[in-house]
């Protein structure tokens, strides 16, 4: 985008735990964590060009990959109290946030993420 000159919108898609810490999920906070740390220094580095950089932090999604470990109850049941929505995640749920972060309606957003976690980071 610099070399051309394309002015746009970097959406990094991280995690929650990018925002909290979670039991047995230590190296993937951190790489979340990092997601967000890099997000922020891309910011700094990229406004100059009219590149803004943004992440989405979603709570769990039930995609193929995820939908096995909701066939544990206890797991599942586990999610669904920490989210106060009372639901697990649609990739559906992310489009609104995708769209909002593409276009000119965040034109003064960078460096910051949008939560998308149906409260569970509220506490």
């Amino acid at each position: 985008m610099m070399a051309t000159g394309t002015k746009g919108s970097l959406i990094h898609m991280g995690s929650q735990m990018g925002h909290v810490g979670g039991p047995n999920r230590a190296l993937y906070c951190a790489s979340k964590w990092a997601l967000e740390g890099m997000n922020k220094a891309f910011a700094l580095d990229l406004a100059a060009h009219g590149i803004r950089s943004n992440t989405i932090a979603p709570t769990f999604i039930e995609t193929p990959l995820t939908k096995p470990y909701f066939e544990d109850p206890a797991f599942k049941a586990s999610v669904l109290e920490k989210i106060k929505i009372g639901r697990i995640g649609a990739p559906e749920d992310l489009m609104g946030a995708v769209l909002f972060l593409a276009g000119d309606a965040s034109a003064m957003m960078t460096g910051t993420s949008l939560v998308v976690d149906g409260g569970w980071t509220a506490e």
